[in-house]
């Protein structure tokens, strides 16, 4: 029984992905042909299945997986012909080197990298599995598919799910581009600065409560906010900026942080690791930590 019928040009080549659906099956114990042919500048491939073992679920797994290497060939397309095009036209203000690495990103993006440390991975996600969607419920419709008139005809749909990623990966660049800004020019500030203490204590306690301790034991954390109230800050200004603020200023040649898996702000932790680097010592347990009852 004919399940799929696919035409596609020369220019296509997925073969070897299309042989792989064999095994896959096989594994599944679901056994199918596929039969390879030419037909004047077409490139025909037919997969058959026998009627013992056709069935729905058996169509369903057949269809999700040609999705899935369609989808690949959409974006190999979109990649080669437009991707540069749409970034330089949307994104004028990357620089050429920029652009060549937000181009590595995206494809990562694109082609499912759910390792990444993404904050608009899941968004991302949805829209990949809702592309994949859209080509198998044309592949559901049709028993025949010339690819190369799909990416023709559904480019434009498909289009705009795959702008809608590339335009997250940016957001998510940009604001990635200026946190390591940021995080150059407070080491510069303590880089230029001569230290005036020599350790500062963080103590996080059971709940994300902080204590700041100099060696001697003694509560600096007011010391941190008259230096604010000095600068004319806003009071209500959170404690960890209040904190990072204090520890710029004050530039200490050692920062231990005590029961850091307390924490519940990481990017509070990874800034002051960022900014002071080999001057962080993190705490396991010491006498300091007993007395104030850190859980470690």
């Amino acid at each position: 029984m004919l399940v799929l019928r696919l035409v596609y040009n020369s220019d296509l080549d997925f073969v070897g992905e299309i042989q792989e659906l064999r095994s896959v099956l096989k594994k599944k114990d679901i056994k199918i042909g596929i039969v390879e042919s030419v037909e004047l500048d077409n490139h025909i491939i037919k997969i058959l299945c026998d009627d013992n073992s056709f069935n729905e679920r058996v169509k369903e797994i057949i269809n999700l997986y040609i999705s899935n290497v369609l989808y690949k060939i959409v974006l190999e397309e979109y990649k080669e012909k437009e991707m540069f095009d749409y970034l330089t036209e949307n994104y004028f203000f990357l620089k050429q080197d920029e652009i060549i690495e937000v181009e590595e990103k995206i494809m990562q993006i694109l082609l499912g990298n759910e390792a990444l440390n993404f904050d608009n991975l899941i968004y991302c996600m949805n829209k990949i599995n809702s592309i994949i969607e859209k080509i198998k419920n044309c592949l559901e419709e049709n028993s025949e598919i010339n690819i190369n008139g799909f990416i023709r005809f559904r480019m434009k749909e498909l289009r705009e799910d795959i702008e809608d990623i590339i335009d997250k990966v940016i957001e998510s660049y940009m604001v990635e581009k200026e946190y390591k800004e940021f995080i150059k020019l407070l080491k510069y500030f303590v880089e230029i600065q001569e230290s005036k203490i020599e350790e500062v204590n963080i103590v996080i306690e059971e709940g994300g409560n902080y204590l700041i301790i100099d060696r001697n034991k003694n509560d600096i954390f007011k010391e941190f906010m008259k230096e604010l109230i000095e600068c004319k800050v806003d009071s209500d200004v959170k404690m960890e900026d209040i904190i990072i603020s204090g520890l710029i200023t004050n530039a200490p040649k050692r920062v231990i942080i005590h029961g850091k898996k307390n924490c519940n702000n990481k990017e509070f932790m990874d800034t002051i690791e960022s900014v002071f680097e080999n001057k962080v010592y993190f705490c396991n347990e010491c006498i300091l930590c007993v007395e104030k009852q850190v859980k470690l």
